[in-house]
């Protein structure tokens, strides 16, 4: 008897979702378009809440994250946060 593999969906570069051997290292919030760490303490309180649980995805990598079109958190990624503000006002 084999042992079934387990799969993760995870969200690509394109924004399309694909199944994935690997489990995914950030975590993001379809309809904000946010992704920050999985052990985000902003993130984790809203998700013990009971919300936002239905519009999460994952991401194999925070380049890919991006690349979909997400922006950093500012609770969990403060530093990438302020850069991608001060990106988004000086454009």
């Amino acid at each position: 008897m084999s042992a079934a593999t387990r799969t993760y969906t995870l969200v690509g570069a394109d924004g399309r979702s694909y199944r994935s051997a690997v489990k995914g290292r950030w975590g993001g919030h379809r309809g904000s378009k946010i992704y920050g760490r999985l052990d985000c303490p902003s993130a984790l309180r809203v998700i013990a809440r009971g919300g936002y649980v239905k519009h999460r995805v994952f991401f194999a990598d925070e380049a890919t994250a991006v690349a979909a079109g997400f922006r950093p958190c500012g609770a969990c990624c403060k530093d990438r946060y302020q850069d991608w503000k001060n990106a988004r006002e000086n454009s």
